[in-house]
């Protein structure tokens, strides 16, 4: 019985001493985590805004040669360029 007292007693000095670093090093994953999840998250929004924007000009161009010197063609080439941009530019990023 003594042993076993001792060999508990030992366990949980040890679960003592060990339960600190792992709490530091799961502080450290978050936070490195989360500082790598903000960057990708912002080089996305920003890659997505100028897929865009050149999808917008692009589909703009388009439709006004397709559709003539009228701004409908023009408008709705922007629309879906603009769109078609944004969605290629979103599905080319890894987060």
């Amino acid at each position: 019985m003594r042993k076993l007292m001792m060999m508990a007693a030992a366990a949980a000095t040890l679960g003592m001493a060990v339960g600190p670093g792992v709490a530091q090093a799961q502080r450290y994953y978050d936070r490195v985590h989360h500082r790598y999840y903000w960057r990708c998250r912002a080089a996305r929004d920003r890659d997505t805004t100028t897929g865009t924007v050149l999808g917008a000009i692009g589909g703009g161009l388009i439709g006004h040669a397709v559709g003539g010197r009228g701004p409908a063609g023009t408008l709705i080439g922007a629309g879906a360029g603009a769109y078609a941009g944004h969605e290629i530019a979103r599905s080319n990023h890894p987060c």
